[in-house]
């Protein structure tokens, strides 16, 4: 379920970067949509953040290094 929250998050900060993109050609000054887009994209990400950082202080996630145990 969890991970689910977080393609749903990641999904959502790549739809308003390239919404964001897209109002950047589109719109030649004057519309504030691209400053919408980009703020969307920041909340977002911080939202992903903190729920990364507390699914893994209640124990729902675990960190894990790059290496498997005992590879050095």
């Amino acid at each position: 379920m969890f991970k689910i929250v977080i393609l749903a998050l990641l999904a959502a900060i790549v739809l308003s970067l390239g919404s964001g993109l897209v109002f950047l050609y589109k719109d030649q000054g004057g519309s504030r949509r691209l400053v919408k887009a980009l703020t969307l994209r920041i909340g977002f990400s911080l939202l992903l953040f903190v729920l990364l950082f507390l699914a893994w202080a209640m124990g729902w996630i675990e960190p894990h290094g790059v290496l498997p145990p005992g590879a050095k």
